[in-house]
């Protein structure tokens, strides 16, 4: 990790759970991290425990919500103003609604392709254009999918969702084939996490917080950190090797 060491990096979603564990891991290893979300305010909290903690690189809490293109394209425009631009970019934002396909709400599955599709798209082509315009040819994109985007599971309340994440695989494979045609160097990396024990099913099912806590007790689930390790696993390897997809379940359990 010691030629990411004071270089700028765009986390995404970054104000709970795997967000904010990817953060930490970054700013630990000395990069300057621009970390958004909607409430700013945790993100702020984490800054100052990133430096209470004394690591060598800084979190920049940036309020951003991502259903909003302009607001996107006006973080970018921050990050250029006051770092210059991203030279890694971790889509890791995503919304989960338990909204079938046969009775769902319209409004919460454009809410997940806003997020989920649309703002991964906008910011990996944005921070790809960052790249470009300043002549880095070394940086990284991870999208941060999940084990939904290789397989469907027999749960209508994640059909949905589902469909987002098998568009976040066909869109990592499109930016790596993209990058190959463009002769860069910059590399695609796509995560897809299993189980992970966070707030996200607690969301999912806030109606039922109970069976949420039930089903994390039954087997020792996926920790935050666990991703957080894959990231800087992917973005310590050699800058010739390309870390294609990483896939990590719970040894317990085939999800």
């Amino acid at each position: 990790m010691d030629r990411w060491k004071g270089r700028v990096a765009l986390v995404t979603g970054a104000s709970v759970g795997i967000g904010a564990a990817i953060v930490k891991e970054l700013v630990r290893h000395g990069m300057k991290v621009v970390g958004c979300a909607r409430d700013v305010d945790k993100i702020q909290k984490l800054a100052a425990e990133c430096q209470s903690a004394g690591y060598s690189g800084v979190l920049v809490p940036f309020k951003c919500d991502l259903h909003n293109e302009e607001e996107i394209l006006s973080m970018f425009s921050a990050i250029k103003s006051q770092h210059q631009g991203v030279d890694v970019c971790i889509n890791n934002a995503g919304l989960a609604y338990p909204e079938p396909l046969l009775n769902g709400k319209t409004s919460a599955w454009k809410s997940m392709l806003d997020v989920n599709v649309l703002a991964l798209s906008i910011c990996t082509r944005e921070a790809y254009q960052s790249m470009k315009e300043r002549n880095v040819d070394d940086g990284h994109i991870i999208n941060i999918n999940s084990i939904c985007g290789h397989r469907v599971l027999a749960n209508a309340d994640t059909h949905v969702y589902t469909a987002t994440k098998f568009a976040v695989t066909a869109l990592t494979e499109g930016l790596r084939q993209e990058l190959r045609e463009a002769k860069t160097h910059i590399r695609a990396t796509c995560i897809s996490p299993g189980v992970v024990e966070t707030e996200f099913a607690f969301r999912l099912y806030s109606q039922i917080p109970e069976k949420v806590a039930a089903a994390y007790r039954q087997i020792k689930c996926l920790d935050a950190t666990d991703i957080a390790n894959a990231v800087i696993y992917a973005l310590s390897a050699p800058p010739h090797v390309q870390i294609g997809d990483i896939q990590l379940q719970p040894v317990e359990r085939n999800l």
